[in-house]
């Protein structure tokens, strides 16, 4: 597939600050979940996808064009800040109007456009004709999302879209992306909120202190972390005699047993759960619940920033 934002040897300064430090990877179409720690270069790296800050070295591409001055790929491009900067005193429609008619939308046309992107951004007409002063967090969420789809992009940038939201606001916003992608948007969403990536997204770029530390799948992630050794948790009813039944196998490098559960790191996850029913045979054990908790996005994250 052909990459939507391909960078290559990217850094970006701010004065005597790293922002970003030699990156280069590639971005496909689909949903991509961009993870890091404050301080990684998120949002530099989205500042530099829209136009906003110019490369101190190397190349960003965007939708195979260089976004800084070019206002024909910019129109191409929704953008969610993770700030709000809405007008308080204003109603959604009148608010999203004023931005729709700014990108050349007819005005005649504007309050259509303006009540189709709230639809999809599922807030309720009920709200409409609120100052967006009185709104919740998670309200104010959902009208910057509809300005950032009401020009149908072709690829959208949230920059921390759930904050704000409840469960079930952040299930809906997901349900609206991956609705976007079905009709053929790419979105490249950050958050912290890393298992709700880890639903949503196809493709993650992990970076940290500036550096792109992995990028793709998260199996092809996963497999860059493969000098750590796997985290298996088990619940039983005999933990303890369970360690004791399987201390000598080679596979299993170490072990933590309470009274309700073991926990085994091994040295290759694959062979173990391929060799688990004879390992365990004899042990005696009832056994019910067995888990790899370092195939969570969360715990592949969390190796490669350490």
């Amino acid at each position: 597939m052909n990459a939507i934002i391909e960078a290559k040897e990217l850094s970006c300064f701010y004065g005597i600050v790293l922002g970003l430090n030699n990156v280069t990877f590639d971005i496909e179409a689909g949903i991509t979940g961009l993870v890091g720690p404050n301080g990684a270069g998120k949002s530099t790296l989205i500042k530099a996808i829209t136009g906003q800050l110019a490369p101190s070295s190397g190349t960003i591409s965007v939708l195979g064009a260089n976004p800084i001055n070019n206002p024909s790929l910019l129109a191409k491009i929704g953008y969610c800040p993770e700030r709000e900067q809405i007008r308080k005193e204003l109603k959604p429609i009148d608010w999203l109007r004023g931005l729709a008619s700014l990108s050349g939308i007819p005005w005649n046309e504007t309050r259509e456009v303006a009540e189709k992107a709230l639809q999809r951004a599922r807030l309720e007409s009920t709200h409409w004709g609120k100052r967006m002063g009185t709104y919740s967090k998670g309200m104010k969420q959902r009208v910057k999302l509809a300005q950032s789809i009401m020009h149908d992009p072709d690829l959208i940038i949230l920059d921390e879209p759930m904050n704000g939201l409840d469960p079930n606001g952040r299930a809906e916003i997901g349900e609206i992306l991956k609705e976007l992608n079905e009709q053929g948007k790419s979105i490249l969403v950050s958050s912290h909120i890393l298992h709700e990536l880890e639903f949503l997204c196809s493709r993650f770029l992990i970076l940290n202190w500036g550096r792109a530390l992995a990028s793709g799948s998260q199996i092809d992630i996963r497999e860059t972390v493969t000098e750590w050794p796997d985290e298996i948790a088990i619940r039983c009813n005999e933990p303890v005699k369970l360690a004791r039944h399987l201390q000598n196998q080679d596979l299993i490098r170490g072990f933590l047993a309470d009274d309700e559960s073991l926990k085994l790191w091994v040295s290759d996850p694959e062979s173990f759960f391929a060799n688990w029913p004879r390992l365990v045979s004899g042990s005696g054990v009832e056994i019910f619940e067995i888990r790899n908790q370092n195939q969570a996005l969360t715990s592949t994250f969390e190796r490669m920033t350490q």
